[in-house]
């Protein structure tokens, strides 16, 4: 029979070991957690899907509207990082050559990472700067347009929207620069304005009262001008108008300072031609996933559509993708460019879910995690730090209209799940969003 003393030991020894079970109870609530996170003040007026996963057990642990569609901004990039691993193979392909009689003929691959400073190594401009005989690319096979099917039309000046062409130079972006000059008196100030690369297009200062340092370009036509302003030294990436080979040849003859011209598509070239491979193909796929790049992306359907079906045309890829490779998805999306900036794509939260078991089933966990963001990391940085090494996922964001998230969850039972999160229409800032989210996957990795 137990006496008092007795059963407050037992007691205390009962909620020590319940306690010890819940590595983080905080997260834990006594409701549902799918009910929980759906009545969120800041998505319960939002249009909400959930699939959650366990692919040992082969089972939905969770589903909500896991069948219906929802734009999913950058988790597109997940398709497409799919077509990258499948058949670009472990190299990307920086440009492609035959030596013929005088000149060395080039094809162009789409390789979106030539002359950008973050890759110092260049095998191919090496190549090009010691080839003795005159340089002439030939016509590449490019099927279609600069800027993607939905996209905004009133972004071509920001930074994540730069013009998709058949052979990008200095990721087809020009860097301006507003600096102080230095050795002045205290009492006298000169601003100045450079670019990198420096080019030939005509350029105007206008002199202006602005708060912020501004540029301003027309649609087609890479005519600058320039409004310096009152921010300090600051550099602002403005992409640049490609029109097709021709911006790229301009940059690309001033960087050698030799000519390079562009002739017809030819047939009459004996033999094939040679590849010089530009890096390994994850020091791209990895900044194109933890940072979302957008360029990265686009440029990467292309590369794959020029290999596989020998043009550069992200409809007749994706429609090539759809109709073979992921023929076994359960909802047929709406794809119709690489990065997510359309709000024409439309995937359902379980179509995510069956592509990222198929990545990891066909490449391996391994790769594919270290493609992904984890907490606090890329754009993860600020989410998720408690579970570093336990969440990694591709984010997706369309202000006000989408936010979504979706990858894979190491429980603190060493479970493996996978998820896709998709919320449209919220109409609240993201953030928000974003936090309600972690709230809920966190529950996730706790209780499982």
């Amino acid at each position: 029979m137990l006496n008092r003393r007795n059963i407050y030991t037992l007691l205390l020894v009962l909620f020590t070991l319940f306690s010890g079970s819940c590595s983080s109870p905080k997260y834990l609530g006594r409701t549902n957690i799918p009910d929980r996170f759906i009545k969120n003040p800041a998505i319960s007026d939002s249009h909400i899907g959930i699939a959650i996963y366990d692919p040992e057990n082969r089972e939905y642990l969770y589903e909500y509207n896991s069948e219906k569609f929802f734009i999913p901004a950058s988790n597109t990039k997940l398709p497409t990082l799919y077509a990258g691993l499948r058949y670009v193979g472990n190299g990307i392909p920086g440009v492609q050559y035959i030596d013929y009689n005088d000149t060395i003929f080039l094809k162009a691959t789409g390789d979106p990472a030539f002359l950008l400073n973050s890759y110092p190594d260049q095998p191919v401009l090496s190549f090009l700067q010691c080839a003795e005989k005159p340089l002439v690319f030939i016509e590449p096979p490019w099927e279609t347009r600069a800027l993607g099917y939905g996209w905004p039309w009133n972004f071509y000046l920001n930074y994540y929207m730069p013009e998709r062409n058949p052979f990008p130079v200095y990721g087809n972006m020009i860097m301006w620069a507003q600096r102080d000059m230095e050795g002045l008196d205290n009492d006298v100030m000169i601003t100045y304005i450079m670019s990198d690369p420096g080019h030939r297009w005509p350029v105007e200062i206008k002199g202006s009262d602005r708060e912020k340092f501004e540029i301003a370009r027309p649609v087609t036509e890479n005519i600058y001008t320039i409004y310096p302003g009152l921010d300090g030294e600051r550099n602002l990436f403005v992409p640049y108008v490609t029109d097709g080979m021709k911006s790229a040849l301009e940059l690309l003859q001033d960087t050698l300072r030799k000519e390079v011209g562009l002739v017809p598509a030819r047939t009459d070239l004996p033999g094939r031609f040679n590849t010089v491979y530009s890096r390994a193909s994850d020091s791209l796929f990895r900044p194109m996933m933890v940072y979302s790049d957008n360029f990265f992306a686009e440029q990467t359907l292309l590369m794959v559509s020029n290999h596989l079906l020998g043009v550069m045309n992200e409809e007749l890829l994706i429609e090539y993708l759809l109709e073979n490779d992921f023929s076994g998805m359960p909802d047929k999306p709406r794809w119709v460019d690489g990065s997510g900036l359309s709000r024409y794509n439309l995937f359902s939260p379980r179509s995510f879910v069956w592509l990222l078991e198929k990545m990891k089933d066909e490449f391996g966990f391994e790769r594919i995690s270290n493609l992904l963001p984890t907490g606090g990391e890329g754009t993860l940085n600020n989410l998720y730090n408690d579970e570093k090494g336990r969440i990694y996922a591709k984010t997706g964001t369309l202000g006000g209209n989408a936010v979504a998230l979706s990858g894979y969850i190491i429980t603190m039972q060493d479970r493996m799940l996978i998820f896709s999160v998709l919320v449209n229409n919220h109409n609240k800032e993201s953030a928000g969003v974003r936090n309600a989210i972690q709230d809920f996957l966190r529950e996730i990795v706790y209780r499982y």
